[in-house]
């Protein structure tokens, strides 16, 4: 009986052996199969996944998109909640605007020059010397020279960078009247050059002449309100500050007059300061002047007959403060004293970013929209307290933050005039005392007004403003015959 048992035992162990070298033989195969494919088949594969990556790499590595907070993230197509739309607007940004263009290159000559016998060698005796300008110029000008009035022709020229032309305007006389045509030159954008010309008359029909004393511009502007619109009177008080740097106690005596060209508007069209100049009676000389351009696709500016702007002034002047308490920064986050361990509460210090201009100003101060813009927000929001956001052309951006009050006939989707009251200094929201927090972002991105390696196209003559510039000194500015 055992004999059998001890065989079947037997034959079982053999199979046993059998299915366990399959088994090896199975595991064997596995290990082979792993082998190959991670030392010789992963090698071939990620060099053609890098062959095929890298062109959109290299295309990453050339345009770098960055992160951007607060307004980016309300400029969609897709209908989203309020609530949403609202917190993008009023995120406090931790990233700021770093574009340091440089200042373009910019002159302008003015004058009235005198008559001569070859009217169509003009513009090489006020320095031009393009061959291709010289002969658009001769062949445009055979009738106007015909209309000319008086003894000189007044004319502006700017030149940009290597003395290139960017645009001349010439008028058939320094006498304006209904007969005065001016012709302003400018470069094309698809090589070679334009020209523009206009009657006078169409030019000036909303504009209004007014002379003020200086000494009312500078000490005493609540006299203005019977002569200029109250949003006016701040907008005019600081070009004349900003162009008038004489000395202010020898001002509080002088005669000098400001001259300005206004349109008071109507219900469809804002009031509008178009020309300032201050002038000596006694000399009648210009000691200082500022124009404005309308530019559609960003905020207007004022510039000075130089080309110079003084636009970074109005977006840096919201009120009228005592000081600036904080600008940007790092700033130290109050946290409870240890009294058991102050040394470790030293070392412990944590700091944030502060991005925004605080202005220090008593409670109930008149804070006023820096530019032209529309109200994209108005409301309390957390740490800002009660917030107006205002967007401008351009994906420009300003935050008024903290106020005690608003003014209320505002609502969002309401146009803004720039000097329009918008609200009051406060102190709601995360805040030590009553100031004004401000800001200024582009594209969502805080911009630092007072950087003064920053130059946006708010503060910059750009290329395609010169033709409008020069043809407005020309219609506005004081004409001296040389």
């Amino acid at each position: 009986m055992l004999t059998p048992s001890f065989g079947i035992l037997d034959n079982r162990c053999v199979l046993q052996k059998n299915i366990l070298g399959a088994k090896r033989l199975h595991i064997l195969f596995k290990l082979a199969g792993a082998f190959f494919s991670f030392f010789i088949l992963l090698p071939t594969t990620s060099s053609m996944v890098n062959a095929q990556t890298t062109p959109a790499n290299k295309a990453l590595q050339t345009k770098p998109v960055s992160k951007q907070r607060g307004i980016q993230v309300n400029q969609r197509q897709g209908a989203k909640p309020a609530q949403k739309t609202v917190a993008s607007l009023t995120d406090p940004g931790s990233e700021e605007y770093s574009q340091f263009d440089a200042a373009p290159d910019f002159r302008v000559t003015r004058g009235c020059m005198q008559r001569g016998f070859r009217d169509s060698r003009f513009p090489q005796r006020i320095g031009i010397e393009d061959p291709e300008f010289l002969d658009y110029f001769r062949n445009q000008t055979t009738r106007f020279f015909n209309t000319i009035q008086g003894s000189c022709i007044p004319y502006v020229a700017a030149f940009g960078k290597r003395n290139r032309l960017e645009s001349l305007s010439i008028m058939n006389g320094p006498t304006r009247n209904e007969k005065s045509q001016i012709l302003t030159f400018t470069v094309s954008s698809f090589g070679g050059y334009l020209v523009q010309e206009e009657n006078l008359v169409d030019q000036m029909q909303f504009w209004t002449e007014v002379f003020i004393p200086l000494q009312e511009v500078l000490y005493d502007p609540e006299l203005l309100g019977d002569k200029l619109p109250i949003e006016l009177v701040w907008e005019l008080n600081t070009i004349v500050k900003q162009i008038y740097l004489d000395d202010v106690s020898a001002s509080e005596n002088t005669a000098k007059q400001v001259r300005v060209i206004v349109d008071f508007g109507t219900r469809e069209r804002w009031a509008q300061i178009w020309a300032v100049e201050i002038i000596n009676p006694e000399t009648s000389q210009v000691v200082a002047d500022a124009f404005w351009l309308n530019r559609p696709e960003i905020p207007g500016s004022f510039f000075t007959s130089s080309g110079e702007s003084i636009e970074r002034s109005f977006w840096t002047n919201p009120l009228s403060y005592r000081r600036i308490s904080r600008g940007v920064g790092q700033v130290l986050i109050r946290s409870k004293p240890n009294p058991n361990n102050p040394q470790a509460q030293n070392k412990d210090r944590r700091y944030r970013t502060h991005m925004g201009i605080d202005y220090a100003a008593p409670t109930g101060t008149p804070v006023f929209s820096v530019a032209d813009g529309t109200v994209a927000y108005i409301g309390f929001s957390g740490a800002y307290g009660k917030l107006i956001i205002i967007e401008h052309l351009g994906n420009y951006r300003t935050y008024y933050a903290h106020l005690n009050n608003f003014n209320n006939e505002l609502l969002v989707g309401n146009a803004i005039r720039r000097g329009m009251e918008i609200g009051y200094v406060g102190s709601t929201g995360r805040s030590t005392g009553p100031h004004l927090h401000y800001e200024l972002r582009k594209n969502g991105i805080y911009v630092d007004p007072y950087n003064p390696k920053i130059q946006l196209d708010l503060w910059s003559m750009r290329p395609n403003d010169s033709g409008q510039f020069t043809k407005h000194l020309l219609l506005l500015g004081n004409i001296n015959p040389e």
